[in-house]
């Protein structure tokens, strides 16, 4: 049973079919999935979540597709635990990782926007699918095409990183590497888009595909107890994980699954080489200005977001804030994640970790409210971002008097006496 009414204008409000469109023809605000609440509200429960298959798909009746999923069924339901020596390390008493840097398809979040476009896709008659990418979505995209039989055409920056480049072209799709930052690559993406009859889970379905992101928000409240924290870290590219997470929540209390309202605050995590949306949220401004991307976190590198002003505007409903971080600061946040919770993550949750660090700092996140940081993306992405900042392996000749010289400094273990052996 689908729940889903149709297609309408974030902006103006008009309605549309539930078809590949994705900009309003009369005022050019983007589109948005309609859903029957009252239907859902009837038809769904905490305790049918419950029951659901450990997936993003347990949120079935809260997406947009009209029949049973048939890609990514085992994406979605990821890790997610208070942590001890990060929350140590930064002065908080109840500190949370959401992780989608692993038990994931591709490693990152995508899989989850790509699970539900893809089906999408296939409902509304494509055989092929496409994409432009800053690289994690072009890993899901690949995987998923290949498992669920889809053509694939993907374009990404030429300069991307290599892990991501190589664990796209393994799955056999065609990749178009484009000179140029990702703005050129999405702009060059949407007239290709109105030119071939494909499915751009990023631009004429992308009101499906955002929809995916929920599913993020949706597992923190469930695992969490039924409850939303004081605090959320977000790393934000085009805008719309935030927007999606802030959706969830809101979508949860709607139908009365949480103890209580929603009073969490969401904050903007970006780099200063490309952090338009947390500028415009620190400066309070009504304009997003694009900039040029100059950051080692490429995954966010996305000067011109298309999400940007609504991401800004569940910020300031939350009453959150948003934090800038260089790209040291974005190295140091890899390294004490890894070093504290042994998790790898990519350089977008260095951007998290770094900027809960500047939040807490700025007493904007208080010790004893509970926070979330979201962890989007795995480290074996992007390990050039931090090759040369965590220093190289001792090497030593095959035996204990090398290794004690070049590791241990010197120093020689005590002898331990040797005692015969008696016989009984």
């Amino acid at each position: 049973m689908s729940y889903v009414k149709g297609l309408k204008c974030r902006e103006c409000g008009r309605a549309y079919p539930k078809q590949a469109i994705y900009v309003c023809e009369y005022c050019f605000g983007s589109l948005e999935v309609d859903y029957d609440y009252e239907a859902i509200r009837k038809n769904f429960s905490k305790e049918k979540i419950l029951k659901g298959p450990k997936s993003l798909w347990r949120y079935r009746e809260l997406l947009p597709i009209d029949g049973d999923p048939t890609v990514g069924l085992s994406s979605g339901f990821t890790p997610f635990f208070r942590t001890k020596n990060l929350a140590k390390r930064l002065g908080l008493d109840e500190l949370y990782i959401k992780d989608d840097s692993s038990c994931h398809p591709t490693w990152s979040f995508k899989d989850r926007v790509v699970a539900v476009a893809l089906s999408k896709a296939r409902e509304l008659g494509f055989d092929t699918v496409a994409c432009a990418s800053t690289g994690n979505l072009a890993n899901a995209v690949a995987a998923h095409a290949a498992q669920a039989g889809f053509k694939c055409y993907i374009f990404i920056p030429a300069d991307l990183e290599l892990a991501k480049i190589v664990g796209t072209l393994v799955c056999k799709p065609t990749l178009v590497a484009v000179e140029g930052n990702y703005d050129d690559v999405n702009r060059l993406s949407a007239e290709i888009g109105a030119k071939y009859p494909w499915a751009f889970v990023n631009i004429n379905i992308r009101p499906y595909y955002a929809e995916g992101s929920k599913t993020f928000g949706f597992e923190i409240a469930e695992q969490l107890g039924w409850k939303t924290p004081a605090h959320v870290v977000i790393p934000a590219a085009s805008g719309s994980l935030l927007t999606k997470i802030w959706k969830a929540f809101k979508e949860f209390e709607k139908l009365g699954f949480l103890e209580s309202k929603v009073k969490t605050r969401l904050y903007c995590a970006q780099a200063t080489g490309c952090g338009p949306i947390s500028r415009a949220i620190l400066e309070k401004s009504e304009v997003i200005r694009p900039e040029k991307p100059k950051t080692i976190a490429k995954s966010l590198a996305i000067g011109n977001p298309a999400d940007g002003y609504y991401a800004k505007d569940a910020v300031f409903q939350s009453g959150g804030s948003a934090a800038l971080v260089t790209d040291e600061e974005i190295q140091e946040g890899i390294k004490l994640l890894a070093e504290t919770e042994g998790i790898f993550t990519e350089t977008a949750g260095g951007v998290t970790v770094a900027s809960a660090l500047k939040l807490i700092k700025e007493g904007k996140i208080k010790p004893s409210e509970s926070t979330v940081l979201a962890i989007t993306g795995n480290g074996l992405k992007t390990q050039e971002a931090i090759q040369k900042s965590v220093g190289s392996p001792i090497t030593i000749e095959p035996n204990v008097s090398s290794f004690e010289a070049r590791v241990m400094g010197g120093y020689n273990a005590p002898k331990t006496e040797e005692r015969p052996c008696r016989s009984k």
